[in-house]
């Protein structure tokens, strides 16, 4: 997915909440934005802009990879979407 593509309003809910729930396993791991950083290889201001709850950001399917990677998880747990 390219910058430039626009994200439908329908799909912001998702997009929420794949950064929510990095947030979430990071800290359950026990590792700063930094140290995610470090461990993905992805810039911490990008992990940052991801995890932002007021904030839709885009991530691409190798971003979203890399995370679980360092996470020490498969990456459908980052997909899981709550209400």
């Amino acid at each position: 997915m390219s910058k430039s593509t626009k994200i439908s309003k329908e799909n912001e809910f998702k997009y929420v909440q794949i950064g929510l729930n990095i947030a979430y396993y990071r800290k359950l791991q026990g590792y700063t934005q930094e140290e995610l950083s470090e461990l993905s290889g992805i810039s911490r201001s990008h992990i940052s802009a991801i995890e932002a709850p007021n904030i839709v950001h885009n991530i691409s399917l190798e971003v979203l990879f890399n995370i679980a990677k360092a996470l020490k998880i498969e990456p459908y747990k980052l997909l899981e979407f709550r209400e």
